[in-house]
């Protein structure tokens, strides 16, 4: 299991840490890399054209603003890419959200929220586990322990109201 997690700047790695730590934690194997669809289009051409070759099963792009670099890379890759927009200006990360999410039809790119890593890196959890068993258990048990802790504040929110 490998990802390429892609960021347009580094400035968004406060962010993006949140999506690498969660895929360290299932056990996934990251590449970080700072590639720009502006400042940087050959190389970041490039790494989706070659990702999968390299034993990339898919991809995590954030971007801020503009936010061409999630569906430049989802435009020359055949890999599934996850987009983040950042939000990183003055709009609030809006533009960067409309930039993700409007693809042309037959180039999708899934997109979370503005700034959800968190869930990036749990969707390509969940992408991947259809694949990894293993993946899949671990993925369960997270969801487990997610609802054990709101039964736990439940229980202590209703012993405080009593």
């Amino acid at each position: 299991m490998k990802i390429g997690l892609i960021m347009g700047s580094d400035s968004d790695f406060p962010i993006v840490e949140k999506a690498y730590n969660i895929l360290k934690d299932f056990g996934v194997e990251v590449s970080v890399r700072v590639l720009s669809a502006h400042r940087t289009p050959f190389e970041a051409l490039e790494f989706a054209r070659s990702a999968a070759d390299k034993g990339y099963e898919l991809i995590i792009a954030a971007a801020g603003k503009a936010a061409h670099l999630p569906g430049v890379l989802a435009g020359c890759t055949n890999l599934p890419v996850i987009g983040i927009p950042i939000k990183s200006s003055e709009l609030d990360g809006m533009d960067a959200l409309f930039s993700i999410v409007q693809m042309p039809p037959g180039v999708p790119v899934a997109t979370v929220g503005i700034n959800a890593a968190e869930n990036a890196a749990l969707l390509a959890i969940q992408i991947l586990s259809v694949k990894y068993d293993g993946l899949r258990d671990k993925f369960k048990d997270y969801k487990k322990q997610m609802a054990e802790k709101v039964f736990e504040k439940d229980k202590k929110l209703n012993e405080r109201l009593k």
